[in-house]
This record gives structure tokens, sequence and C-alpha cells, in this order.
């Protein structure tokens, strides 16, 4: 063992922080898609304007929240199931509809009408 370069002791199993880490499409890839009730993803990048800071927070506030970046640029993906409280998912929504690189997926995947369908459907459940 001596002999063998220094990570010959790593689990082989990546940890739960490490895959939280890694984007969901690499993450199915790697160790499957786990059971996870109908969801909505938020994706967008940094934008300019007083709002960015309050998307932000609400992205954070999301059931599951994923930061990245790309070539130094921050990549927030906020993911709602919006069963219980679909307010939330509309809020931020309202603030990021015009951000440049928006994208909208249903389940994970982009879909045809995901903003003009779906979201409406979705905010259909608010009482």
């Amino acid at each position: 063992m001596d002999r063998l370069w220094p990570y010959a002791d790593l689990p082989e199993e990546p940890t739960g922080e490490e895959l939280a880490r890694v984007r969901p499409e690499l993450r199915d890839a790697l160790v499957g898609a786990p059971e996870r009730p109908f969801s909505i993803t938020i994706v967008f990048g940094a934008f300019g304007g007083l709002g960015y800071s309050r998307a932000v927070d609400l992205a954070r506030a999301s059931d599951e929240y994923v930061e990245t970046s790309t070539d130094g640029v921050p990549l927030h993906r906020a993911r709602f199931y919006p069963g219980d409280r679909p307010a939330r998912l509309r809020d931020l929504y309202a603030i990021v509809r015009d951000a440049p690189g928006l994208q909208v997926l249903v389940d994970d995947q982009p879909v045809p009408y995901a903003r003009e369908l779906w979201l409406p459907l979705v905010w259909f459940l608010i009482a």
C-alpha cells in the first residue's frame, strides 16, 4: 500500500455531500435517478438589478438548491416540489422571468411550453 498512489483509500461510493454538488443530470447518470415527487426547477444566472439578491434568497429557500459556476459566472438551480407551497415558485419566477438564459425544467427535463403551460397549471394550486 505504501507504493500505491496517495488515493488508494478513497471510498468507492461518493458521499451525499459530494453528490449534492454534482449537477442533477450527471448524478442521475452516475448513480441512477432517485424517486422523488413532481418538481419544477428554475435555473438562472446572474443578472443586473435589485431583484437579483432577492431571487437568490428565494432560490436558497427552495426544496433543493445548488449553486454552480461556469467560467466564473454563478448559476443558480432551485427545485420546487409545488404540491404544498406553489406560491414560492411563483414568487421566484416573477423576479427572474426576464433573466437571460432562464430555464424552466419539469422533472429536470426541458419540456415544450414549460413557462406558458406548466407554471400556470401549478399556480392554480394557489388558494
